[in-house]
């Protein structure tokens, strides 16, 4: 997405170079590029009104300076609008004065939440924690197996239902995963919830159910870069439904344009974290 923003935005400012001042024109003509780029990457056309707002209004009436002429002004003021909508300083996990901190991870189906929580628990031992996998996605088949794999290839403990894939109730397994961090001093719990192919009543439900009785420190929407306009909606129900604290975008190593980080970041508030 940046690299194509920039791409398009290089030929309008050659346009402006040497100018003291820039037209009305000038600025129109340099947020249609932006509005064109923004669209292309896929960020949903409410942010894309929103973040041109923004930087026109900035861009009117600004004076050529000894540092920087209008162009590279302009192009201060995008980069300095995309950092404040991303979030800016990446914003850590918030981790509970008294352990064990409880991490659960929301989101759609086959949007990488298994395979983020053995990331997370890897690059959470490796900070020195002592992370507890929670195998609470009780819907999709073998989801159990699945992160009792991951969590043993990055050689952390999972809690799982004793009876496997597909059986129990996955509130109480959260909740008894918790009690069982307390009494063997994990100061890390990640909860693995299950998703759907789509938001339906019944997942905002039991997710809703578990974050009710982990209570947790930090509620992670994991969202696939390769969603595209759809990203917006689907955050939307999930802040309503469950709420979350902040975003994880997976799949940026694919053929993703990249836009659901803008759009997601832009309409709910939160920050990008992973």
């Amino acid at each position: 997405m940046f690299n194509t923003l920039q791409d398009r935005l290089a030929a309008t400012f050659k346009n402006l170079r040497g100018k003291g001042r820039l037209s009305d024109a000038d600025i129109d003509a340099t947020c249609r590029e932006i509005r064109i780029a923004l669209l292309e990457a896929d960020v949903a056309l409410p942010a894309v009104k929103q973040f041109i707002e923004r930087v026109r209004e900035r861009a009117k009436g600004i004076e050529v300076s000894e540092a920087l002429n209008p162009a590279q002004q302009v192009v201060k003021i995008v980069n300095e609008e995309l950092v404040a909508i991303l979030g800016g300083e990446t914003r850590r996990i918030r981790f509970a004065k008294n352990p064990p901190t409880v991490i659960m991870l929301a989101g759609l189906q086959g949007t990488g939440k298994t395979t983020l929580a053995g990331k997370l628990g890897l690059w959470l031992k490796d900070k020195g924690h002592s992370p507890m996998l929670v195998a609470a996605d009780l819907q999709r088949p073998n989801a159990v197996t699945q992160l009792q794999v991951v969590g043993r290839q990055a050689g952390v403990t999972v809690f799982a239902p004793e009876r496997g894939n597909g059986v129990g109730d996955p509130v109480k397994v959260a909740r008894d995963a918790v009690a069982e961090a307390k009494r063997k001093l994990y100061d890390v719990v990640v909860v693995d919830t299950a998703g759907r192919l789509g938001i339906d009543a019944e997942l905002m439900r039991q997710a809703a159910d578990i974050r009710d009785a982990v209570e947790p420190d930090e509620t992670l929407f994991v969202v696939d870069a390769m969603i595209g306009q759809d990203a917006v909606a689907t955050a939307q129900a999930f802040l309503d439904g469950v709420g979350f604290t902040g975003v994880v975008l997976s799949k940026l190593d694919g053929d993703a344009r990249g836009g659901a980080a803008l759009s997601v970041a832009q309409v709910t508030g939160r920050q990008v974290m992973f």
